[in-house]
């Protein structure tokens, strides 16, 4: 029976990645290589009509005679910053949604000794890639990283890069057909040249051991399957330093006992310097090591059970109405999130850009990071599903070694049904073959008043496969009282411990009005409303988290009131240029208090 387990799991993973043939499988820390940035302004063509394809753009063709001519050019038009989101570089593409294609030149060299990558750090949504004319690679997902080997592909000197980007709202797409934030189009993240020995170093995984606060968990795979190889693991602060070797599959494991060693924590996030070698290749890199565990209701940070004083925030510079993309604006997020108080974010709604986490990490933040299910979702589709499971398994490679990271989310606000908890378990199955280290998470919006218990209540079958389970519920806002707040008793999945994970509502910046009245948009009303849900978090017995929605104002096309919305939702902390609301103050006092009493 475990046998066939084992063996219909691999099966499983195998077919997550069948939606995206031609892209392979990442390579680990692909900052850590030898890498050449392909990012600044890229040639750019509005395909409205999806004609591009038949017009063979992608081969940038030039007239040679006096006869030749074609409908397209590269050059002399249109230039985009990559990375960045098309829509708020220009204003006739603010609501754009279909194709647009990006082409640049770059130098680079056939070399006999190495091998050499195109990675994509993100493309939104769907993009094909085409170097010097041939299609090479295409991927599906706004949010994960893809990579292309064209070791034997580029040309000594001049070469032409196309990518086809077409970030249209599809049903089988994930997210679907609607959700609450801007759907940004473009080429979004960094564009790499990687260049490797022959037989690289692929991937390694080097975490602590869930529960053991001293036993480190290593795994090494080489890119070619070769047995016998040396490879050396050394983190010298900890005196380790251990030769293993490998197996047929190029793969080779062990299990190092860390004395002293100091685990990674909010307060002291502590990361060691790590090298992983072989015969031709080394690759550096900076990783902390913590337990984070669940016993009983209480969750576990290196043993000791902690309150996630949580927030939430999009990939998104509100000032500027655009995707967050370079260091310095996850700095800018990130400095927002420590001013607040918090020892945990929430990456809402997917995988962000790898820059935000590693900082986060070093500044000392837990993360929860998802996949983008997020309500109508086609639980029924087959297709759907393995697209769900390789952006899974691209989040959960990509960001394997970030300690920071403590939790895996699989879905957000999503209805119970047969086949939603097949789709889901498909998930925690997928991501537990890949790592069993952090706590697999989900978020419902089910919660309900039950009249003859007088209790807050909710009846899902699928919170039982989860590690810890999340709640959004909005009351004040959404939902109305059904009794006074600190009358408000939660009886919801009791033996897990409960994260609310949405909580709030709208207030614009400067307004001000009754806190007794909703439709006053004021933040009078949202910072009454923040009070009444923190008295009523007393009531919860097995809440060991909450997580305010959201820091940030952010745009939304659902948003149609035309003064105190127009295209934003205002449910941030903070305004949409930057301005603290009434209600962050409360936040940050509430948070204060709850971290000195831990």
């Amino acid at each position: 029976m475990k046998i066939a387990k084992k063996l219909s799991l691999s099966l499983l993973l195998l077919t997550a990645f069948a939606g995206s043939a031609m892209a392979q499988e990442l390579m680990t820390n692909v900052y850590g290589r030898d890498i050449h940035s392909l990012n600044g302004k890229w040639n750019a063509i509005i395909d409205l009509y999806d004609q591009g394809q038949r017009m063979k753009i992608y081969e940038n063709q030039q007239p040679k005679g006096n006869t030749d001519f074609y409908e397209y050019a590269f050059e002399g038009g249109l230039r985009l910053n990559v990375p960045g989101d098309w829509n708020s570089q220009l204003p006739e593409l603010k609501y754009y949604e279909g194709t647009v294609w990006y082409g640049r030149h770059f130098a680079a060299k056939r070399l006999v000794d190495k091998r050499q990558f195109l990675y994509f750090s993100a493309v939104s949504y769907r993009c094909k890639v085409y170097l010097n004319g041939k299609e090479i690679a295409e991927h599906e997902g706004g949010f994960t990283p893809f990579q292309v080997e064209v070791t034997d592909l580029v040309k000594d000197g001049d070469n032409f890069l196309t990518v086809e980007v077409n970030n249209r709202r599809t049903k089988d797409a994930i997210p679907a057909m609607a959700f609450d934030w801007w759907n940004y189009g473009g080429i979004t993240r960094d564009v790499l040249l990687v260049k490797t020995p022959r037989t690289f170093i692929e991937d390694y995984f080097i975490q602590l051991d869930k529960n053991v606060p001293d036993r480190i968990i290593v795994r090494v795979r080489l890119s070619d399957k070769k047995a016998g190889e040396k490879v050396a693991v050394a983190i010298p602060e900890l005196k380790i330093n251990v030769e293993l070797t490998t197996d047929a599959a190029g793969k080779a494991e062990t299990v190092l006992n860390a004395k002293k060693l100091q685990r990674w924590s909010p307060e002291e996030p502590k990361l060691y310097g790590v090298t992983i070698s072989s015969s031709t290749d080394r690759v550096e890199e900076q990783i902390g090591f913590r337990n984070i565990t669940v016993k009983g209701t209480d969750i576990c940070l290196n043993g000791k059970p902690t309150f996630m004083c949580c927030i939430s925030f999009h990939e998104e510079i509100p000032q500027r109405m655009g995707r967050a993309s370079s260091e310095a604006d996850a700095a800018m997020l990130l400095n927002e999130a420590k001013a607040l108080g918090v020892n945990m974010i929430r990456l809402a709604h997917y995988p962000q850009n790898e820059y935000t986490v590693r900082l986060a990490e070093k500044m000392g933040f837990l993360l929860w990071q998802e996949i983008p299910i997020w309500q109508g979702i086609d639980f029924t589709d087959n297709e759907t599903r393995k697209k769900a499971q390789r952006m899974l398994s691209e989040m959960i490679r990509r960001d394997q070694n970030r300690c920071a990271v403590g939790y895996w989310g699989v879905a957000n606000e999503t209805q119970p049904s047969e086949e939603r908890n097949k789709f889901l378990t498909s998930l925690l199955e997928t991501g537990k073959q890949l790592d069993t280290t952090r706590l697999y998470v989900a978020a419902f919006d089910l919660v309900r008043f039950d009249s003859g218990k007088q209790r807050f209540v909710m009846e899902d079958s699928f919170t039982s496969q989860l590690d810890v389970v999340a709640i959004n519920k909005y009351m004040g806002w959404y939902h109305p009282w059904p009794v006074e707040p600190k009358d408000a008793i939660w009886e919801v999945v009791t033996d897990k411990p409960l994260i609310i994970s949405e909580f709030g509502g709208e207030a614009l910046y400067g307004q001000s009005g009754d806190e007794n009245v909703v439709s006053s948009w004021s933040e009078e009303y949202q910072a009454r409303l923040y009070r009444d849900n923190i008295r009523m978090f007393d009531n919860i017995p097995n809440l060991r988290g909450v997580s305010p929605w959201i820091l940030f104002d952010f745009r939304s096309p659902f948003r149609f009131h035309p003064t105190n919305q127009d295209g934003w939702n205002r449910k941030g902390l903070i305004s949409d240029q930057g301005m603290r609301k009434k209600a962050w103050y409360l936040v940050r006092d509430y948070y204060m208090k709850r971290r000195n009493n831990q």
